[in-house]
């Protein structure tokens, strides 16, 4: 689904600043953050121009200036709605577009050292909010050979991260962005990530949950919604058998009041895991309907 984002209002999308609020919770990998520009093209990696950074930046970590979201750590590219909003590029902001996106990556970034290969609009954001940052774009043209030599140039004075690093890192983003700061707890130093497209995560030979990259969110097995379940995360309490893949409102005795449609929940009975599946209700509103499907169930634990 495209997110159309084609006036000064898209600023202020319940989808925008969701993102935004959310963007809060990331922290950058490494000792060095490469500012770059957003493209036309989503994800931004399809892009030529992105293609040409990444070709220089691997095993760095990248962060896309971009309005109105603020910002995209490159891990988080394939995340809803990010990877589907369409916005005219011109590269020219106005004074909320450049507060919001430099407050944004002045926290992100912390104290780290900045790399931007930006302008126009996107070099007014980083040279206003930031004090350690270095400029590599050569005559306005971030794509130029120049401007990618430059770049190579000054990445070759920080280290790169390692890869197992750069995969964890993206899938407790991931989780972070999904399910909120505590549920990088899930992802443990053991998961494994397999698949070419859509990732299937695994831990101890049992399966996690679905990175499914057409949204880059996760769909959780069982052993997800146990380890959501212990952290205290979307969590739905029941109090009978359940034999069916409907969970109405009036069976359901309590549910996290942070649970929105389409979310991603645990059914729990006796503080015991019996299910997984996709919110169809508010979390407030499962506890107070007295009819309706609270939750669609997609695993269910077998008696």
């Amino acid at each position: 689904m495209k997110v159309i984002c084609s006036s000064d209002e898209s600023l202020y999308r319940p989808e925008v600043v969701r993102w935004r609020q959310r963007m809060a919770m990331m922290e950058p990998l490494g000792d060095v953050v490469v500012a770059l520009p957003c493209s036309m093209k989503k994800p931004y990696s399809n892009s030529q121009s992105h293609q040409k950074f990444r070709r220089a930046t691997k095993g760095y970590q990248e962060v896309i200036v971009t309005s109105p979201f603020g910002i995209c750590p490159r891990e988080l590219e394939n995340t809803f709605p990010i990877q589907s909003y369409d916005v005219a590029v011109s590269g020219d902001w106005n004074d909320d577009e450049i507060r919001l996106a430099g407050e944004l990556l002045r926290d992100y970034v912390g104290d780290k050292p900045v790399i931007a290969n930006v302008e126009g609009g996107y070099e007014e954001v980083c040279r206003e909010y930031l004090d350690n940052c270095t400029y590599v774009c050569d005559g306005g043209r971030p794509t130029s050979p120049q401007s990618i030599f430059n770049l190579r140039e000054e990445l070759k004075k920080y280290p790169k991260t390692k890869h197992r690093d750069r995969v964890l890192n993206e899938l407790r983003s991931v989780a972070k962005y999904q399910f909120g700061a505590e549920a990088e707890a899930m992802i443990t130093d053991d998961v494994v990530a397999k698949g070419r497209y859509h990732r299937t995560l695994y831990s101890n030979g049992k399966t996690v949950a679905l990175l499914n990259r057409d949204v880059g969110l996760y769909t959780l097995n069982l052993e997800g919604g146990r380890r959501l379940a212990e952290l205290g995360i979307h969590v739905v309490e029941i109090d009978f058998d359940l034999k069916t893949n409907s969970l109405f409102a009036p069976g359901i005795v309590n549910a996290d009041p942070s649970i929105l449609p389409k979310d991603e929940v645990v059914v729990v009975r006796n503080d015991e895991v019996v299910a997984v599946g996709k919110a169809v209700l508010t979390g407030r509103e499962m506890v107070e309907l007295r009819n309706g499907i609270g939750v669609k169930i997609r695993h269910r634990k077998k008696n």
